[in-house]
């Protein structure tokens, strides 16, 4: 019997989830942490992922100990300390800072499908990763990547495209993550296969 299902995420020990919606045949791996996100059908992080106030698409793969949204403190006042915005924790009569917490939800990083984030990789707040894009083991990764392009590096650079340009925008289209579980199967040997013009060549309509 298949190990993933449509039914429920496949979550391993150790995780911490909150305020999270996990789709079809999705998988957390051990010693997780995910908070107000959404995980896309298909896709899976590995062991000790970090993914916090993010948007994942379909069919992403997230290696171990990659951190997404990684929350940040306030540049601009006085203190970086958390006591001004987790205050409860340290006076019984002060109240958390509702409107320093709304801000750091606001500030959605952004996966694409079919995408590979690479391990030890870091998506800083507010950033989108393309379609079909690769970030590299190590990279920290503070502005939007495109689709089908692969960065590597502190801070992020383009390092090269995965695709050609009009074969990605083909595939864009084609968007054969959105096709039905059954298809996939049927259509398994040629993901297996065929490169990806050759794909294309065969099921755009």
């Amino acid at each position: 019997m298949a190990r993933l299902t449509e039914a429920a995420a496949f979550i391993h020990p150790e995780c911490q989830i909150t305020d999270c919606t996990l789709g079809r045949f999705t998988e957390i791996g051990r010693g997780s942490r995910l908070a107000h996100s959404v995980i896309g059908d298909y896709s899976y992080c590995d062991r000790s992922g970090d993914i916090a106030n993010a948007d994942v698409g379909k069919f992403a793969n997230i290696a171990s100990f990659v951190r997404i949204g990684a929350s940040d403190h306030p540049l601009n006042r006085a203190s970086l300390h958390h006591f001004m915005y987790r205050s409860a924790d340290y006076w019984d009569d002060a109240d958390p800072d509702a409107a320093w917490f709304a801000q750091r939800k606001s500030r959605r990083a952004v996966i694409g499908h079919d995408t590979w984030i690479g391990h030890n990789a870091q998506i800083k707040p507010g950033v989108s990763i393309g379609h079909g894009a690769v970030v590299a083991s190590g990279a920290i990764v503070t502005k939007d990547v495109a689709p089908y392009e692969i960065v590597a590096g502190v801070s992020a650079a383009h390092l090269r495209w995965r695709l050609p340009a009009d074969i990605a925008q083909r595939m864009i289209a084609l968007a054969w993550w959105d096709w039905p579980h059954d298809i996939l199967r049927l259509r398994l040997g040629d993901f297996r296969a065929l490169d990806a013009e050759p794909f294309l060549e065969k099921y755009e309509p």
